[in-house]
């Protein structure tokens, strides 16, 4: 199961905010903040097709001036979690993660994520998307996690539940893309049910930004 260190009562703590940024290593993924160096990495997943068609389509011009500033500026955000994922293997940025439209009062926020052509198909996505979610739960103390998938991603669709996410309900024909009116599907998962759960093997280690455990 992926682990971390839990601060004694933080489940029944008061909701933190997201102003500390963690690195949280797997086996395969590593989780770090973000930089603006890593503008130009995230532009090639931002424009891959398949990033594209399942989840948006820019309504601007995406250069990377303003992608150095709005990567080089998520370590600045205490009301969110944006953090790269790399591939352990090679250091590669392949993706992000993002906890995000956060909620004290009900401990709730929203989970995306874009895995890119470089991260697909090794797993690397799930791993990912376990070390964020336990973060969340584990670390941060939210009760509730959740996100919205095209009906058609079902690759998205698997891994959601592999993690543990399990369907609330369908948004019929919520978006037009290219013509066509496409289902979103809401899914999330509570604490609880993350406790229940075996996430994985293997031990994610948790530490701050500058590399001391947490």
């Amino acid at each position: 199961m992926l682990q971390y260190t839990e601060d004694p009562g933080m489940r029944n703590s008061t909701f933190i905010d997201f102003a500390h940024k963690p690195i949280l290593t797997g086996e395969k993924a590593l989780l770090r903040p973000f930089t603006e160096a890593d503008a130009t990495a995230i532009a090639e997943v931002i424009e891959d097709p398949e990033v594209i068609r399942y989840t948006f389509e820019p309504s601007a011009e995406l250069t990377l001036e303003r992608l150095r500033a709005w990567y080089g500026s998520r370590s600045e955000q205490a009301d969110r979690l944006d953090l790269a994922v790399t591939d352990r293997a090679t250091g590669i940025v392949v993706g992000e993660v993002v906890l995000y439209d956060w909620n004290p009062a009900n401990r709730s926020c929203a989970f995306r994520t874009l895995i890119g052509p470089r991260g697909r198909g090794r797993g690397l996505g799930t791993e990912a998307t376990r070390l964020i979610v336990g973060y969340g739960f584990e670390q941060v103390g939210l009760h509730r996690i959740e996100l919205d998938v095209y009906a058609h991603n079902h690759r998205a669709r698997r891994v959601y539940e592999k993690v543990g996410f399990v369907e609330e309900g369908t948004r019929r024909q919520a978006q037009l893309r290219d013509g066509a009116w496409l289902d979103e599907v809401v899914m999330s998962i509570l604490s609880h049910e993350w406790d229940a759960r075996d996430n994985g093997s293997g031990r994610a280690h948790c530490a701050s930004a500058n590399g001391t455990p947490d």
